[in-house]
């Protein structure tokens, strides 16, 4: 019985023992506060842009039409193809037109006969004229020496009459004659004119745009929709609007006492393409349009570009970029901060804890925020990964660089 108790006792030692030292080195300690990356908020000189829809058009964009109707028989162009001033593009059937012009010319041809008769006419009654007053002058002082009687006299003074009248019926018969001549004439011109129509010219040099109309299509200058539209593209206009109140605080904060010196001060912009890239060259804003578009309730810009390389055509979109420049901004990481209920948020760091701050956010650029309210400059925040902290979770601060934060959280494209 004794060794038994004695056995027992040993087994309670034992297990005691290894209970002891599970306790003592197989427990997990507790862990101290997780590290976060933090910064010194700076002041810097910072670039933002304003971004705006445009719509890009061609200098010129000329609609080419048929001014006379008639069937096409030939399309002497391609879409995109470069095209000079004047250099013809479609040619309309023109059998009857050729037909009415030569009708013309003939018509032109017998008026021409016609006043060459009357000419003649004319100058042989003024002919008859002469001769029936040199008779008249020539009796008349033999009436008056009484060597003749008055009767021959009076004779030739109708003789005279006759003539003139006759003469004045010539002059009459050669101003009709000359006025049908000048109607057959303008009717040839109009018929030659429209024998030229028939061959439709660009009016501008340019890109011709999509044909609407092939060959035995029918067209004439009262058709809605154009032959095809010709595009000077050697600089190009990009349109994008405001709406009314972006357009006062863009003009009110744009150095300047007239609208003119405004647009003049306003710096070049950037052209966004659709494909996100950067056109190279930069615009100027040219002009705004006078009026608040009553529908849409926005105002117009016109940019213009130049286009030497022709990247740009009638008809692209993109993004027009206005650049504001901040001096002395107070900025933070755009990682560094959060958004709640349309409240922006930063984790400034105090006493090793995180505490939610409010900040009002003024602009964004190069992956920062610029703020006017909420922090000052020297304060410290998170930096990042904002996203798994509370308010008042405390940290362990991990100084990090300003600048590698912000270049890290640049995206990849």
């Amino acid at each position: 019985m004794k060794n038994v108790n004695v056995m027992l006792v040993g087994a309670l030692a034992i297990a005691l023992s290894s209970c002891g030292k599970k306790d003592g080195q197989g427990a997990q300690q507790p862990q101290g506060p997780a590290a976060y990356e933090i910064v010194d908020v700076p002041t810097k000189v910072v670039t933002s842009y304003d971004e705006f829809p445009a719509n890009i058009e061609g200098v010129v964009n000329n609609d080419v039409r048929a001014k006379i109707q008639g069937y096409i028989t030939q399309v002497l162009v391609d879409e995109g193809q470069y095209v000079s001033a004047g250099q013809p593009l479609f040619r309309l059937e023109t059998n009857v037109l050729s037909q009415s012009a030569d009708a013309a010319k003939s018509g032109v041809s017998a008026a021409s006969a016609s006043v060459s008769a009357a000419s003649a006419n004319v100058q042989s009654a003024n002919a008859n004229v002469k001769a029936a007053q040199v008779e008249v002058d020539k009796l008349v002082p033999l009436v008056q020496k009484n060597i003749i009687s008055n009767v021959q006299l009076e004779t030739a003074k109708a003789r005279l009459a006759q003539a003139q009248a006759q003469a004045a019926q010539a002059k009459a018969a050669l101003s009709q004659a000359q006025a049908g001549q000048s109607q057959a004439q303008a009717n040839y011109k109009g018929a030659q004119a429209n024998v030229d129509y028939s061959v439709v010219r660009s009016e501008t040099a340019g890109v011709v745009g999509a044909i609407n109309f092939r060959q035995g299509a029918l067209v004439g200058p009262s058709d809605l929709t154009p032959l095809t539209v010709v595009s000077n593209t050697s600089s190009v206009y990009a349109y994008f609007s405001m709406n009314e109140k972006e357009y006062l605080n863009f003009i009110s904060k744009t150095e300047g006492a007239t609208l003119q010196q405004k647009l003049n001060n306003i710096p070049p912009v950037e052209l966004v393409l659709a494909n996100g890239e950067v056109y190279p060259e930069k615009g100027k804003i040219q002009t705004v349009t006078g009026q608040i578009n009553p529908t849409t309730g926005s105002i117009q810009f016109r940019v213009k570009f130049d286009n030497a390389s022709k990247i740009l055509s009638n008809g692209n979109s993109g993004t027009i970029r206005v650049p504001k420049t901040f001096v002395d901004a107070i900025v933070v990481p755009e990682a560094a901060t959060y958004e709640q209920q349309g409240i922006v948020y930063v984790y400034k760091v105090r006493n090793d804890s995180a505490i939610a701050t409010p900040i009002q956010v003024q602009a964004r650029a190069q992956n920062m925020a610029i703020v006017t309210e909420g922090v000052k400059k020297g304060d410290k925040v998170v930096a990042q990964g904002v996203g798994k902290l509370r308010d008042k979770t405390p940290i362990t601060p991990k100084p990090a660089k300003f600048e590698q934060i912000v270049e890290s959280t640049k995206p990849v494209f």
